[in-house]
């Protein structure tokens, strides 16, 4: 006889439960402005800007002082740990703006990939030392969510069993640790689009990652209701040469959902995985329509495929800051309706929005 020793209170669950339904209410997702140092580097490269931490703090500031109505589409920001602590033009800290717009404030607290011996160049994800005191910190300056990337490929005998069972174990490690210190988990198994596998090995691959990740979280007492998933649409390799409309896109991934994710889980906020911003928006909207019963949300927890735009837009001038926000904000409301299945594109998608966001093996 299995017992399962008390973790959490039914006023500690209420909580987290609240959290998620709030991150994930009707039409809303998340904007993922957690991204690294580094990475950051690689994007203000693209328009010629130089990567400080004055240059990260402004475009930073553009999208969170964007008008009011942002809320409307976007529940939750994630930050990084760098930008929690900045403040506004006008001396406030970034977590106090966002919550006065009315959005839940969260943090990245894994530590990026760590290779995995005795696998194809297949990795696990650092972070566990001191995690409960990190959590326990950010929980006191303002967080409510955290999120925790694990990184799994595709190729010959990829992803492993022993690939899969680690970072199945390492997320639900995490999870746990974050509901004990008030924190909502994003569970975030990415599988790479890089390769040439077509939608059906995809679809194979992701449907293993998430039983197994749906297992370890039931193994170690993780409460369903107080999570988000994070996972990559069911999509074919970037070098695959067949192409497959939104609706192919949008039945595998359903399907696959359908097969392995709880019903008790609140919401699925799919990362872009380097689509195109439209791609994006289009593959979520052609989800959310799809004649199949989704017992959860489906939104979206996208990074480049929120900021492309306004970047681009942006180009380091502060003469750019209106329609920088102007951009994000069309992008935005355009995922809030295809998060609904809403979204009719009027008018053809601008070049910026079109564009491929793919990098290989990406990393945050």
């Amino acid at each position: 006889m299995t017992h399962q020793f008390p973790g959490l209170t039914p006023e500690q669950k209420k909580e987290l439960s609240d959290i998620a339904q709030r991150i994930v209410a009707p039409g809303k997702g998340i904007l993922a402005a957690d991204e690294s140092t580094g990475t950051m580097a690689k994007r203000l490269q693209k328009i010629n800007v130089e990567n400080t931490e004055e240059n990260r703090r402004t475009f930073r500031e553009i999208l969170f002082s964007s008008d009011p109505s942002i809320s409307n589409s976007i529940g939750g920001v994630i930050f990084f740990h760098e930008t929690l602590y900045q403040k506004s033009d006008s001396g406030k800290l970034f977590p106090q703006v966002v919550k006065e717009k009315g959005m839940v404030v969260g943090i990245k607290v894994d530590k990026g990939t760590a290779g995995l011996n005795g696998t194809d160049g297949e990795t696990t994800t650092q972070g566990l030392d001191g995690l409960s005191e990190r959590c326990a910190q950010y929980k006191k300056d303002g967080c409510d969510f955290a999120k925790w990337r694990c990184v799994l490929k595709i190729s010959h005998g990829c992803p492993s069993p022993l690939a899969i069972a680690e970072n199945a174990n390492v997320l639900a490690r995490y999870a746990s640790i974050c509901q004990q210190n008030g924190l909502v988990p994003i569970v975030e198994p990415e599988i790479l689009p890089d390769g040439d596998h077509d939608l059906q090995r995809c679809q194979y691959a992701t449907e293993k990652v998430l039983a197994a990740v749906y297992k370890a979280l039931n193994d170690h007492h993780v409460y369903l209701e107080g999570t988000l998933l994070k996972p990559n649409m069911v999509t074919a390799g970037h070098s695959c040469t067949k192409k497959y409309t939104p609706e192919d896109v949008a039945i595998a991934t359903v399907t696959t959902l359908r097969r392995t994710v709880p019903a008790a889980v609140p919401g699925i906020c799919f990362l872009s995985g380097g689509q195109s911003e439209e791609e994006a928006s289009l593959n979520l909207n052609a989800m959310n329509q799809v004649p199949l019963h989704r017992p959860w949300k489906l939104t979206f927890s996208y990074g480049r495929a929120l900021q492309a735009s306004a970047l681009a837009a942006w180009l380091g001038k502060d003469a750019n800051r209106k329609a920088a926000q102007d951009a994000f904000c069309s992008r935005a409301k355009i995922n809030g309706l295809a998060s609904k299945g809403e979204y009719k594109p009027a008018t053809p998608a601008s070049q910026a929005a079109m564009q491929s966001l793919y990098t290989a093996s990406y990393v945050y």
